[in-house]
């Protein structure tokens, strides 16, 4: 397979090493992370405006922004989704210009993993992998095991054994091998660190991990395309490990370097995490320079609760810089803004599309993001996925009989008189 001159190779992020491109994720050295280098001056002629838009609408059309040396062999269909116009949350939360990133309906499994997916199991097979994974919460132990499935790939997802149902049955009808494990997600991640370590396997987010960050940044590249090639003033975006807002960032970053976008990159970040698992929130508010791990998260955002992000550093770190903030809120308050959302846009997010819809709420009272700028607020998965946590919020629907008479009753139309027709 040709390689891509423009992928540089592996660079470190703590002391600027440099890598081969291969299965690797951190730095002998000082155990720094690992990121994709790019050549942006062999990259600047190759892409243009019109290049994208002539391409079908999915994440693949910014493939020149991507890591593979070949054409995309996993999740062809995936991104392209839709950046709604949110007048009616607006109205409720008291903004002029809202947006919602819409991942809740991303293919084939519904949430934004689908696109760091797609761009790591693509790498996989141009790296020869047969056997993939992951250490997940939920959302990416879907995509892998689906994506893995179309793929013809052989799939062992490991999963903090409290995950939820829906999740764990969602993954399993792929034909994955899944595995619950007793402990919290960064002890399910340590023991996918050391399969890696003894199998050689492809990991998504371990040994993986540089490869498939970068397919977040096709979120930020849709957002700029959708706003007509600028940029929102304020992005609030929920935190897990942290990188997806990284590479949001990075893709705005990258769009005015190639002179794709036409202005300098001013967008405040803003991070969203729930109070029972709130390590990078925690971080910016007391202003330290690292986070504390949480060693026993508390939270009905499983989807979130990751105690020690791997990206949590860097996270806190773009979040100053660009001006920005972070917030935590209660899961009462997640589950009140999972309504909030779904009564005003008819968008059903899981609970972290509810975290960021609530932070958004926190951070405008606070007077922490203006009620007159452009504002993007980031749901990255469906609530079909955690229908449970809302249940207790929602009332029983009224029970009646078969009768006409007994429906005008419970509407209130007993005494109207018929309509004439």
């Amino acid at each position: 397979m040709p390689s891509n001159d423009a992928v540089l190779g592996l660079k470190c992020r703590v002391c600027g090493k440099m890598y081969p491109k291969a299965a690797n994720f951190f730095c002998p050295d000082d155990s720094g992370p690992l990121e994709v280098a790019y050549d942006y001056d062999k990259i600047k002629p190759t892409v243009s405006r019109a290049k994208f838009q002539a391409r079908p609408r999915n994440m693949w059309r910014y493939k020149e922004l991507l890591p593979l040396d070949g054409e995309p062999t996993v999740g062809p269909q995936v991104g392209g989704t839709p950046l709604v116009r949110a007048d009616r949350l607006a109205d409720a939360l008291g903004v002029e210009r809202l947006w919602i990133k819409n991942d809740a309906v991303n293919f084939p499994t519904l949430s934004f993993k689908d696109r760091v997916v797609s761009v790591a199991l693509s790498k996989a097979r141009e790296l020869g992998m047969k056997m993939v994974g992951c250490a997940s919460t939920g959302n990416l132990a879907n995509s892998v095991a689906a994506l893995g499935a179309s793929a013809g790939l052989d799939t062992v997802i490991l999963v903090p054994a409290d995950l939820e149902k829906t999740k764990i049955y969602g993954t399993a009808v792929y034909g994955a091998k899944v595995v619950k494990v007793s402990g919290t997600y960064d002890q399910v991640n340590r023991l996918c660190t050391q399969i890696v370590m003894k199998y050689g396997w492809g990991f998504v987010n371990v040994n993986l991990r540089p490869f498939y960050a970068e397919g977040s940044k096709t979120v930020g590249f849709e957002i700029a395309e959708d706003l007509g090639w600028r940029f929102p003033q304020h992005v609030v975006c929920p935190m897990a490990g942290g990188a997806l807002i990284g590479k949001i960032h990075k893709a705005f970053t990258e769009l005015s370097r190639l002179g794709l976008v036409d202005q300098e990159v001013t967008t405040k970040m803003y991070g969203a995490q729930a109070t029972g698992c709130n390590p990078i929130a925690d971080c910016v508010k007391s202003n330290r320079e690292r986070h504390k791990p949480i060693k026993t998260p508390n939270t009905i955002c499983k989807s979130l609760a990751i105690g020690d992000p791997a990206d949590g550093y860097f996270a806190a770190q773009l979040i100053k810089n660009s001006g920005g903030w972070a917030e935590d809120v209660t899961d009462a308050e997640i589950v009140e803004a999972m309504q909030l959302l779904a009564k005003t846009e008819g968008i059903f997010g899981e609970t972290a599309g509810g975290t960021t819809v609530a932070v958004a709420k926190k951070l405008i009272e606070q007077g922490r993001i203006p009620r007159n700028e452009e504002i993007v607020i980031c749901v990255t998965g469906n609530g079909l996925k955690t229908q449970d946590c809302v249940f207790e919020a929602l009332d029983e629907p009224a029970t009646i009989k078969p009768a006409l008479a007994d429906f005008d009753a419970l509407a209130g139309l007993a005494a109207a008189e018929p309509a004439l027709v």
